[in-house]
């Protein structure tokens, strides 16, 4: 074990600091799921809209979200809005704000595309049975769309997760920067400890994701 560099893990506190880092990165992307499926639902709901200007604006603040990395915006975000509007935004809620900003934007185009997806004689048959809108959309159109949905935002989730290691960047001591720090602190006693530490935290996000995506392809096997 001293060889591969992981019995650092075992010194002190390190081990509890590691699960705390792992924590603060689930914190991150659940809340940041919660918000991007709400607002996301809603901005998907408005981009099938044939309103022009409602499409050119849904159209570029998803352009946006593809094309800016998410580092960028979070540089944005914790920076550049403290030096030009002195905003006093602590890292964490910054890192909430990028995600659920990128999020929103990805879920809102899933939520579009599962729409957009059902054939139309299912709006036109209900129509034929006298039922209205609203229970055209409650019972035939959104049952259809949310087995569309639910499998590719499941692996949204874990791309959420993933990606908030960018938020060290930023000074959020999550998994990684707590990984980082470890490695700092021991790096003359064990040589090898960079090895240890991030294959152990390798194996921390493979944990965290494999059973949200084993319930995605679950969910896909069932209902096809």
């Amino acid at each position: 074990m001293q060889a591969l560099g992981i019995d650092v893990l075992f010194k002190g506190t390190n081990m509890e600091r590691i699960i705390e880092g792992l924590w603060v990165s689930v914190r991150i992307s659940l809340i940041a799921v919660v918000i991007s499926i709400v607002l996301g639902l809603a901005v998907g709901a408005l981009m099938t809209r044939e309103n022009i200007v409602i499409k050119a604006v849904t159209r570029a603040y998803l352009e946006v979200v593809r094309f800016m990395p998410q580092m960028v915006l979070l540089f944005i975000v914790f920076f550049g809005s403290t030096r030009v509007f002195g905003w006093n935004i602590e890292a964490e809620i910054a890192s909430i704000i990028v995600f659920s900003f990128w999020g929103t934007a990805e879920m809102a185009d899933l939520v579009r595309g599962a729409l957009i997806s059902i054939p139309k004689h299912q709006y036109e048959s209900a129509e034929a049975l006298g039922m209205s809108d609203a229970q055209t959309y409650f019972y035939i159109i959104i049952p259809q769309a949310v087995r569309r949905l639910i499998p590719l935002s499941i692996n949204l989730i874990t791309r959420m997760i993933k990606t908030t290691s960018l938020v060290m960047m930023i000074g959020v001591v999550e998994v990684l920067k707590v990984g980082q720090q470890i490695i700092e602190a021991n790096r003359k006693s064990s040589p090898n400890a960079a090895f240890g530490i991030y294959a152990v935290v390798f194996l921390m996000y493979f944990v965290a994701c494999w059973p949200i995506s084993m319930f995605s392809k679950y969910l896909e096997r069932k209902w096809n």
